[in-house]
């Protein structure tokens, strides 16, 4: 009798003689699977598809913080303090302020971030959102072309001398203690007189950060990161007035240019909440 062939069953888990070779191959494949991309981040795990969020929380920040109102006021002090020639006491006072700044401004993004968290995924609450930043972006675009008239999202002209008052009385403390203390309170009270300069971006960025369902270290840390980014042109500004004792006050010219880049990103950041999906 002619031999005949050993045949195998298809058992659960077996491989024909002739399916082997594309098994194993298939087994092999399997086990060489990419494996996901990760970063950590102020200790949170980012995969691939998180990794825009931080870039663009430095590009908020990085703008917010050319905000004309604020600007104004750092400049401002720094060339008063330039005539002193006293580069120690310039820095503690100028570098305060803008600590106290970024301190103030934290905890206000953070009221905002809470506000949203309250209120909830609200397509309601996005569509207010995009109107105010529409609006506000819309006044600052009109102050490019038509500086000083009508409404403008500017620190008002009848707070003005009640900070120029806050400077003197810095500038001519008997110690640097008595000046720092009058330094923190101006700049508290200067964010509360630039409350409807400043808070566009800040309502913008968190309103779309809650958007991402994140927990709440991840809330926390990107609100560091914005701050961090706000404050940095502060410090570049400081360090250069300190360098030079500049007395150079910043310019019309230049605050409207501000006003465009702001307004600018206001309304562009107001259509895509508008068009986001809900």
């Amino acid at each position: 009798m002619p031999a005949q062939t050993p045949k195998y069953k298809d058992a659960s888990g077996s491989c024909e003689v002739e399916q082997t070779l594309s098994c194993e191959a298939g087994a092999e494949v399997s086990t060489q699977t990419p494996k996901p991309f990760n970063l950590d981040f102020f200790g949170h795990r980012l995969s691939l598809d998180e990794i825009g969020l931080p870039l663009f929380t430095l590009a908020m920040g990085l703008l917010d913080g050319f905000n004309p109102c604020s600007l104004w006021v750092l400049i401002l002090m720094i060339s008063l303090l330039a005539p002193m020639n006293n580069r120690l006491r310039m820095t503690a006072i100028a570098g305060t302020f803008v600590a106290v700044e970024g301190l103030a401004y934290f905890i206000f993004m953070a009221a905002w971030l809470n506000l949203f968290l309250l209120v909830g995924l609200s397509r309601i609450s996005e569509i207010v959102i995009a109107a105010l930043a529409l609006l506000a972006g819309m006044i600052n675009l009109k102050d490019f072309r038509f500086h000083g008239r009508g409404v403008s999202l500017s620190i008002p002209d009848a707070a003005k001398p009640d900070i120029y008052a806050g400077m003197r009385r810095i500038l001519h403390a008997q110690n640097l203690g008595g000046a720092l203390i009058g330094t923190v309170v101006l700049a508290i009270l200067v964010q509360i007189v630039e409350f409807m300069c400043t808070s566009g971006f800040p309502a913008l960025y968190t309103r779309i950060l809650t958007l991402k369902q994140l927990d709440s270290i991840s809330y926390y840390g990107y609100l560091l990161l914005y701050n961090l980014a706000y404050m940095f042109d502060d410090v570049i500004i400081l360090t250069i007035g300190v360098i030079t004792l500049s007395q150079r006050r910043l310019q019309e010219k230049e605050g409207r240019w501000l006003k465009l880049i702001s307004g600018l990103v206001m309304v562009s950041l107001g259509v895509y909440l508008i068009l986001a999906p809900g």
